[in-house]
């Protein structure tokens, strides 16, 4: 299960549909992230030996990645803390409500960070174009620190937890 970020990081039913939906979200951020190379590298698809490479590749470490998507459902948590719940008069369980709500904002949230360089360099580099275990981890912590910043955090480590902060 997702561990806590933040002191005040309960709202268990969100934890639990990021959870269930980790899977399918890391096979659309591989998606996403092949997208935004196409348009940031080569938006007349011409075929060479890279662009081949990340078209076909779909097995790689998966750890890295699953990393990203875990700092990704801290930082929603975080910026969506209000664990109040609200009733619902259209039949849906708050599950399926968090479910569908997470899930349009982590899509939206990729397909914005496709939008910057330094993102998709890393995420191909620890993903799609891992070569070295080095370089991959390098990649992680530089995407990860992309992330804190572009969403204007800060991961501050206090007595053993890692808890975020509003930069």
């Amino acid at each position: 299960m997702i561990d806590k970020l933040f002191p005040l990081d309960k709202n268990y039913i969100l934890r639990q549909a990021q959870f269930v939906l980790e899977e399918e979200l890391i096979d659309q951020m591989i998606y996403e992230l092949k997208r935004s190379y196409t348009y940031m590298y080569n938006p007349l698809r011409l075929m060479d030996q890279t662009y081949a490479l990340i078209l076909d590749t779909f097995d790689f470490p998966k750890d890295r990645v699953q990393l990203i998507y875990r700092q990704l459902c801290g930082i929603y948590r975080f910026k969506n803390r209000d664990n109040q719940l609200e009733l619902l008069f259209d039949g849906r369980s708050h599950f399926d409500k968090f479910k569908e709500e997470w899930e349009a904002g982590f899509i939206s949230w990729i397909k914005e960070l496709g939008q910057h360089e330094q993102y998709v360099k890393t995420m191909l580099r620890m993903t799609l174009l891992y070569d070295t275990e080095t370089r991959a981890e390098w990649a992680e912590n530089h995407c990860k620190a992309f992330i804190n910043q572009y969403f204007e955090l800060k991961v501050v480590k206090r007595q053993g937890e890692l808890r975020l902060k509003v930069g």
